[in-house]
């Protein structure tokens, strides 16, 4: 795996100023990428956005050659059962339409969490379920990308096979791409830090890499196999440099976005280390 100049590196962005703010702090600060919540990202409600802001947003992007990602709310969990299903799938499309909106490749999803019982295979027939009920009827051209776990609670959707898999029984692979982070990818114990090439390799038999839309390029603040999901700054955790800098080596990683949701120092921004991104690649 020959290394790779990176194009497309940023942060995550509050909406506070809304999408096209957004994308404004991107430009300002010298991203190439950044993700950010369609909306408030502690409940499930379904947000009535502006139009023009979205497009505003979609806009500055193309004119400074930017890359967005958007983030489901933090309720989000696409095992969920009862009463929670229905607002989730209604969540997950209006977070869909916001990313059309303002221009951005997709929507970071995470695997989900099953918590009903003990049998994995029940939990994934769900997920699978949701993601069809969720897909059924979308003709955009954001997709909805699955992020892998640190294997917090019930340890599913941590591994390669498990979200390939899930991508191929569902009705309309086509819509859905990966997300890969790199910190919830070590802390499940599935990268040592060590064993990257022979992970790469076997992600490419899987047919993983050609789907991976989006990276989380985050450090740990725990060691491989904790299952504890806590992000370090770039180089400054238990990955370390050399660790993230032979995965951004990854060939598929070039041209796709790069996101850090790293901690921001105070009064700061991620600037600096966006920086120190690039020169790992």
């Amino acid at each position: 795996m020959a290394a790779t100049r990176l194009k497309h590196v940023g942060c995550h962005i509050s909406i506070k100023r809304g999408y096209s703010g957004a994308a404004q702090t991107a430009a300002a600060i010298g991203a190439t990428a950044f993700q950010y919540f369609p909306k408030n990202p502690r409940g499930l409600a379904v947000k009535a956005f502006s139009a023009s802001d979205a497009a505003e947003c979609a806009a500055i992007c193309r004119e400074h050659g930017i890359r967005s990602i958007a983030h489901t709310t933090y309720a989000t969990n696409l095992a969920a059962e009862g009463a929670l299903r229905e607002p989730t799938i209604q969540s997950l499309r209006n977070d869909l339409e916001i990313a059309e909106a303002c221009g951005s490749d997709g929507v970071v999803v995470h695997f989900g969490k099953w918590k009903s019982g003990t049998d994995p295979l029940e939990g994934y027939k769900i997920i699978i379920a949701a993601l069809n009920e969720t897909l059924q009827d979308w003709q955009g051209r954001a997709k909805l990308l699955i992020e892998n776990q640190a294997g917090e609670g019930a340890k599913i959707g941590a591994t390669l096979e498990e979200l390939v898999t899930i991508r191929q029984l569902s009705a309309y692979p086509e819509k859905i791409g990966f997300c890969l982070d790199t910190c919830h990818f070590f802390a499940s114990g599935t990268w040592t830090g060590a064993n990257w090439k022979e992970l790469y390799e076997a992600g490419a038999k899987l047919g993983y890499w050609q789907h991976l839309m989006a990276l989380h390029l985050n450090d740990s603040v725990y060691p491989s196999g904790s299952r504890r999901d806590r992000h370090a700054n770039i180089g400054e955790g238990a990955i370390g440099k050399a660790s993230l800098a032979e995965a951004l080596s990854a060939p598929e990683i070039a041209h796709i976005p790069v996101v850090l949701e790293t901690p921001v120092p105070a009064q700061s921004s991620h600037q600096a280390e966006i920086d120190f991104v690039r020169t790992l690649a």
